[in-house]
């Protein structure tokens, strides 16, 4: 089997080469058009970046896909998640913070054309279980109600990088971005027996307690109480923790914690399983997928900063399969030599040929085929795909008003133009050879 994915190349030089002409071009070239119907509630899900975050999503590429889906007869919602409290400054852990960083970073009813919701509420806990038997990992997942229970789904992702899940494509914006708070612990091995973190081995003689510079991030991390910092170490109770990655986060460079084995391989193939998960919500046909592999930093849209990018950016693609768009992702940024002093380059994956992500983005080195391997196993899509390059479409078909401009503003100059009568003050000549 063998998806289609359609492409568009990130250059452009008119109207019709924006990225929002070819987001709207390939969503109806790329037959993301029959996944709406009439009258269907449908979840737009994006990511709508960390309070100071710089890299996610712009509002425009979000606004055009919503204002299709409305010219469709849908009833289009813009939508996200909170998250877990995994950083000591991010401001999305509730949907009240959510809303506040959201609306920063440009994204409102107004600016939307739509609601946004949160979709798995106040703090994270309004979801739908999911029997998930053909799991690799997890065997059930929580999806966050309101995207489950919407008719259809569309995907708009920012593919880029990131420290845990290696990459962040289409998998993971459903997998992690679709699943509440419940089911965000659940992917992330919140108590699992082998793998969950409160079996990190705990090394406290390496901590320099209240003197260390980031002691004040140790002691107010934990939401459980677990982390206690004292005058020379740290205090941990591992039978509090239930997984929340806090610790884990905070304490990687001074090695206070030792993650479990296999921790960030079986999260990645988890992300796969929750990935299913949210698909298993929809009619077969009623989800689709854009990736935009631009600005694409060597870390996510969660973290209140974004680093360069790696590369350059590549250009716009659609697919119905979110394992082939990913992995035809991956591809393009193997085959495109890093951008000079970026963390690729830094690392030593900088030249054409070199797979980025596994070592320009992953924490621990963890292989970028993870997600993709075992969404292929569990039946999420498949790595196979044929690339389908798409011309632009007519500019008269993205044009901002059906009133030609001269006839628009002619009615206005008839009463007020801004040309004055007598003309403007200027010289007649001046020195040419002045502007060589």
């Amino acid at each position: 089997m063998v998806s289609k994915v359609y492409f568009m190349h990130a250059r452009a030089m008119s109207l019709e080469t924006s990225l929002a002409a070819k987001a709207v071009w390939l969503f109806e070239q790329g037959g993301l058009e029959n996944c709406i119907d009439k009258g269907d509630s449908v979840a737009v899900k994006l990511h709508m970046g960390e309070y100071y975050n710089t890299s996610y999503l712009r509002p425009v590429l979000v606004r055009v896909i919503v204002d299709k889906i409305k010219a469709l007869g849908g009833k289009p919602f813009v939508t996200d998640t909170t998250t877990l409290p995994y950083h000591e400054y991010v401001n999305r852990v509730t949907a009240k913070d959510y809303l506040y960083t959201a609306g920063m970073n440009g994204f409102s009813p107004q600016t939307m054309g739509c609601p946004i919701v949160i979709a798995d509420g106040s703090i994270g806990t309004d979801d739908i279980r999911i029997d998930l038997p053909e799991g690799f990992i997890l065997q059930e997942q929580y999806i966050a109600r309101e995207i489950a229970e919407a008719d259809a789904l569309i995907a708009l992702t920012h593919f880029k990088g990131h420290p845990i899940a290696t990459i962040g494509g289409s998998i993971k914006n459903i997998g992690v971005g679709g699943a509440s708070k419940r089911g965000k612990y659940n992917l992330h091995l919140g108590g699992h027996p082998t793998y969950g973190l409160q079996n990190s081995t705990f090394r406290p003689k390496l901590c320099k307690g209240l003197k260390c510079k980031k002691a004040i991030y140790c002691k107010n991390a934990c939401p459980e109480g677990a982390i206690t910092i004292t005058e020379d170490t740290i205090e941990w109770n591992s039978l509090l923790c239930l997984g929340c990655t806090c610790h884990m986060l905070k304490t990687l460079s001074c090695g206070v914690f030792m993650i479990p084995d296999g921790y960030f391989e079986v999260t990645s193939a988890a992300i796969a399983d929750s990935a299913l998960a949210c698909m298993k919500t929809k009619d077969k046909g009623k989800v689709g997928f854009i990736n935009f592999a631009i600005d694409i930093t060597p870390w996510c849209d969660c973290v209140p900063w974004a680093d360069v990018p790696m590369i350059p950016n590549l250009g716009v693609c659609a697919s119905l399969d979110p394992v082939a768009i990913d992995a035809m992702c991956v591809d393009m940024a193997t085959e495109i030599a890093a951008i000079p002093n970026s963390q690729a380059d830094e690392y030593g994956v900088g030249k054409a040929g070199d797979e980025k992500f596994q070592i320009g983005s992953s924490l621990m080195g963890i292989s970028t085929e993870i997600q993709l391997k075992i969404g292929e196993k569990v039946g999420l899509g498949t790595r196979r795909y044929e690339k389908i390059t798409i011309e632009p479409g007519d500019p008269e078909h993205f044009k901002p008003r059906e009133v030609p401009l001269g006839e628009y503003m002619r009615e206005f100059y008839k009463t007020d133009h801004p040309y004055p009568k007598g003309g403007f003050k200027r010289r007649k000549k001046v020195d040419l050879s002045l502007l060589q």
